[in-house]
């Protein structure tokens, strides 16, 4: 299991919630007396990874075990099942409890549905005729802590989900995770949705909150002031871009899972153990990771240099010199930090040579040009020749997926000619996923004119000679595009939503803003300033809190872009970030892809 994030520097108390979750566990497990086996849905583990210790689950007698279609190897008498409400999972449990009473093995089923069990799920049990051997519960894993400001929710299909088959569990989810944060830092008292799966979690939100009150009492200010809630569908530009963050790019090219990278440990330096996997854990418990993670990558090499030439220099003073023993203390405290700076040595020079490719650079400038609209003819060619010479089809999807919303959809007959293109190049079973992605409304005909460019310059979007080193704007994390959704958060904390209404209509789904809690039970229009003591101030003098959800996923490089701004001289807040999952272009294209 990957290091757990250290939590001590979040804005709010979110150890609290990490220690609830693992106190939630172990009780679970404590009440089924006896040896007994934990077998483990395979997605869930790197859930539970950011939240408990696997040396805590042994302490209390437990075996491990990852869920599979082999049958479990276990002297345990005791089995406990903790799944995901996935039906090819219970035929998995309803085999493996057929196959060990095939065996004679009397055995104590146990299942604990994350975060709750469904109708659907225990009608399979049923049919499977093992329902009644089983002892069903739930542990309720909403909110997993990835690090000290972002919040995953866990939901990897929720935007596929809902786009798509039209199904809306995940609001319910999301609303769910949020109520339950509103236990413990009481009802957050300003509401922003854009888009129609973020206006419904609102719905959702307040229905809950009148079904089931927060009862904070009246002199407590909550410790979360605002929650912006953005749809993915809003801002499908941002995700199909490539990230040019040091985060970002290890995202693009290592996939970052669970705030770990998996990587062969050569590319680590240790060539003894050629061929073997190695993980490497990125979050702020790494001091130098913290400071590197949210820059652009044409700078990471520069402060790695520095670093090790400031330390050789030191090294070099030590040796040549007669040191005080406080100056050898703190050269001793500096040599503590080499093996992160080997770490990210080793992580930017195996980067380096995916960044330092043509194909890479190539189509960073595909992905700008039609950013900025420059020429259509161009960028349909490129893509066309990309289809002919087969690359793989989730390259060709994602810039497909680009030019497509930028530019309102294709026209019928690019719209037809691409789309018998790619069936022929890849094979007719790809139907499905463009029917998908046609539903989903990232590929499609062009009915009306584009929006792209009057939403382009109202928002600034993109900023000529963006300065990577020394960044003044948001721009930077893609060298030249502001994030579309970032720039929406931006104005929503400074001055609200109002004076960029018309903005807000051109893009997908519709917006509202409430005030909630003890400050009004009617939903009403109204905009965050960011200069009112009594709103930027909680009474301990911290600054308050702004928590900014994003629906259907969030990138490594917009977390990047809110930390910036959030850093702001004159920001009055500090920004949380949720998410139903970290996600960039590849990961999204996939989840439109095949079934």
């Amino acid at each position: 299991m990957a290091q757990i994030p250290n939590l001590d520097n979040a804005p709010i108390n979110l150890t609290s919630l990490r220690e609830q979750s693992q106190r939630e566990l172990v009780n679970i497990l404590k009440n089924i007396r006896g040896k007994k086996c934990l077998v483990i849905d395979q997605k869930l583990s790197g859930s539970l990874s950011s939240i408990i210790q696997t040396s805590i689950l042994k302490e209390h007698g437990i075996e491990l075990r990852h869920l599979s279609a082999d049958p479990i190897q276990t002297d345990c008498s005791k089995l406990v099942y903790l799944v995901r409400s996935e039906l090819t999972l219970m035929t998995l449990i309803s085999s493996h409890i057929h196959n060990d009473t095939s065996k004679g093995l009397q055995r104590e089923y146990y299942v604990y549905f994350v975060p709750r069990r469904t109708v659907a799920c225990e009608k399979i049990l049923e049919e499977e005729k093992v329902h009644h051997l089983l002892t069903i519960g739930e542990y309720p894993l909403y909110i997993v802590p990835l690090d000290e400001d972002v919040l995953s929710f866990e939901l990897d299909l929720s935007y596929k989900e809902y786009l798509v088959d039209g199904d809306t569990g995940s609001l319910w989810h999301i609303a769910k995770a949020i109520h339950k944060l509103e236990f413990s830092f009481g009802v957050i008292p300003n509401v922003r949705a854009k888009g129609r799966g973020s206006v419904r979690v609102a719905d959702i939100l307040n229905r809950m909150q009148a079904e089931e009150p927060v009862n904070s009492p009246d002199m407590v200010v909550p410790e979360i002031n605002t929650l912006i809630l953005l749809d993915r569908e809003v801002d499908m530009v941002t995700p199909m871009c490539s990230q040019l963050t040091y985060e970002g790019l290890l995202d693009e090219f290592l996939h970052i899972n669970n705030g770990a990278v998996e990587l062969d440990a050569s590319f680590m330096g240790a060539a003894q153990q050629e061929g073997k996997k190695m993980k490497v854990p990125l979050n702020s418990s790494d001091k130098l990771f913290k400071e590197l993670r949210d820059l652009n990558f044409e700078v990471v090499g520069q402060i790695l240099r520095q670093k090790a030439q400031s330390m050789k220099q030191d090294y070099t003073d030590v040796t040549s010199n007669n040191q005080t023993v406080s100056e050898l203390k703190d050269f001793v405290k500096k040599l503590n930090s080499l093996p992160e700076m080997t770490r990210h040595i080793n992580l930017a020079q195996h980067l380096s040579t995916f960044t330092s490719k043509t194909s890479f650079l190539g189509q960073l400038d595909m992905e700008h040009t039609i950013i900025e609209s420059q020429s259509y003819d161009i960028c349909f060619e490129h893509i066309e020749e990309m289809i002919h010479k087969q690359e793989p089809l989730v390259n060709v999807l994602r810039l497909l997926i680009l030019f497509s919303i930028t530019n309102s959809g294709l026209p019928k007959k690019h719209f037809d000619y691409l789309r018998r293109e790619l069936l022929h190049s890849y094979g007719f079973e790809h139907m499905v996923t463009l029917n998908n992605l046609e539903k989903a409304g990232l590929l499609k005909k062009q009915e009306t004119k584009s929006n792209w460019l009057t939403v382009k310059r109202a928002l600034q979007l993109v900023v000529e000679d963006t300065d990577t080193a020394n960044p003044n704007d948001i721009s930077y994390v893609f060298s030249g595009y502001a994030p579309l959704s970032i720039r929406l958060i931006q104005q929503a904390v400074r001055s609200g939503w109002r004076p960029i209404e018309e903005i807000l209509r051109l893009l997908p789904g519709p917006h509202s803003e409430i005030r909630r809690g003890r400050f009004s039970s009617s939903p009403s229009v109204d905009t965050l300033q960011g200069h009112s003591a009594s709103v930027d101030k909680v009474s301990d003098g911290r600054r308050s809190v702004v928590l900014v959800v994003f629906i259907g996923g969030v990138t490594f490089a917009e977390i990047s872009a809110l930390r910036f701004l959030s850093a702001q001289e004159g920001m009055a807040y500090d920004l949380i970030i949720g998410t139903t999952k970290m996600a960039n272009g590849r990961t999204l294209t996939e989840t439109f892809m095949g079934s």
